[in-house]
């Protein structure tokens, strides 16, 4: 039984999902909910996670990530996903988008600096 738990909690690729947004980090957080007549019960609040495909204009290539719906509006701020990911803080980020960052900064160092013959 613990075997279908497991599973249960698994996306398709057998990999644990959280609930906290790739990009930002934003996860759960937990508070009370509180009647009318003052009585808590513990809850939790979940952040607006989306799974959005993103491009990266750097590598050209689509990049799916499950974000919350507040750093997808950043992302459009900053200008784009390689933007966002120049300047965001290498903790906050997930395994997955701190690779692509690496690979995106490397794409850019390589495109600036121009081979001469």
């Amino acid at each position: 039984m613990v075997c279908e738990d497991r599973q249960s909690k698994k996306n398709n690729k057998g990999i644990a999902m959280s609930r906290s947004c790739e990009l930002t980090g934003k996860g759960v957080l937990t508070g009370n909910n509180v009647s009318h007549a003052n009585n808590k019960s513990r809850r939790r609040f979940l952040p607006n996670l989306v799974n959005v495909t993103l491009i990266s204009e750097a590598m050209n290539q689509s990049v799916r990530l499950r974000v919350s719906a507040n750093a997808l509006r950043t992302v459009e701020h900053r200008g784009g996903l390689d933007a966002f990911l120049a300047k965001a803080d290498k903790m906050e980020l997930s395994p997955k988008a701190r690779l692509l960052k690496k690979q995106i900064a490397k794409k850019t160092a390589e495109q600036q600096v121009p081979v001469s013959a």
